[in-house]
């Protein structure tokens, strides 16, 4: 595997790469890698081609500035992790590398109503962050094939608005199935801060929305999500949403609607700990 930090060096890199025929796939992650992102990796590489990987704790989409500081880094196992999976390029920049003028001087795009809902209106300014990092790593890496995990469903929703508005026409925006622990609990890098006792009950969310997708046709929606919204606070969670939505534009829905495609979201702390996930309904 191939090591570059420098924006010159994985840009010759890569263009040496297209000379030869050679398509790029590429995995954008914030590193403490896990089985989820190794899998984006891995399918990655099954499509052929250069399996190109970054990690990059972005800045700009933390809207809690101590959230940013307690983000776990393990940049040598997740070294290791790669190189397992047979990576063929990692991608390790500095801030000055993504943000050579500073993060202010970053173009922002409008992503309309997928950044006034759910994780856009409980995180102001955190998809304006998603989008000038993953604007910045596309311009440089310009891959033909980027791979994203379904666990953050409206993220993907919203780099795909993004190719669209930059006008990335060409790139195929491959969304992966949420990789989960035996108990359902979605991976994630924020799951090696939880506690024992945090972990021991995390697997609640993933019953919730199991739950919800079970209940379809036989409850309202709105008393299964109360009965989720009880037995979580009841074993310790603080939930910040609990909702169905149109699964292709995200619109918020009341109650179940037959025929419609829907997914279901729940965002939610245990202790400091905000843990996201979805199921498609």
């Amino acid at each position: 595997m191939v090591i570059l930090k420098r924006v010159n060096d994985i840009e010759e890199y890569l263009n040496l790469k297209r000379v030869k025929g050679n398509q790029i796939g590429f995995v954008p992650t914030m590193g403490a890698l896990h089985s989820g992102h190794i899998s984006l990796v891995e399918r990655c590489k099954a499509d052929g081609g250069v399996s190109v990987c970054s990690i990059f704790v972005n800045p700009t989409q933390f809207n809690d500035k101590s959230d940013l500081e307690k983000y776990p880094r393990s940049v040598e196992g997740d070294i290791e992790l790669l190189l397992q999976a047979g990576c063929d390029v990692l991608f390790l920049p500095d801030v000055s590398d993504i943000y050579p003028d500073g993060e202010a001087a970053m173009p922002s795009w409008d992503f309309g109503y997928l950044e006034t809902v759910l994780e856009g209106a409980t995180r102001p300014g955190h998809f304006r962050g998603v989008g000038q990092v993953v604007a910045r790593l596309l311009q440089v890496v310009q891959p033909d094939r980027l791979y994203l995990g379904s666990k953050d469903y409206q993220q993907c929703m919203v780099i795909k608005k993004l190719a669209e508005l930059t006008g990335m026409k060409e790139l195929r925006v491959v969304i992966c199935p949420t990789q989960r622990e035996p108990d359902g609990l979605a991976m994630s890098s924020r799951n090696r801060r939880l506690s024992e006792g945090q972990r021991s009950v995390a697997g609640l969310i993933y019953q919730c929305l199991v739950s919800i997708q079970a209940k379809q046709g036989s409850a309202p929606f709105a008393v299964v999500q109360k009965e989720c919204d009880d037995l979580m606070r009841a074993k310790g969670f603080v939930p910040e949403y609990i909702a169905l939505a149109h699964a292709d534009t995200l619109e918020l829905l009341e109650d179940y609607k037959p025929g419609t495609p829907m997914v279901a979201l729940i965002a939610a702390k245990i202790g400091e700990i905000r843990l996201i996930d979805n199921l498609v309904v």
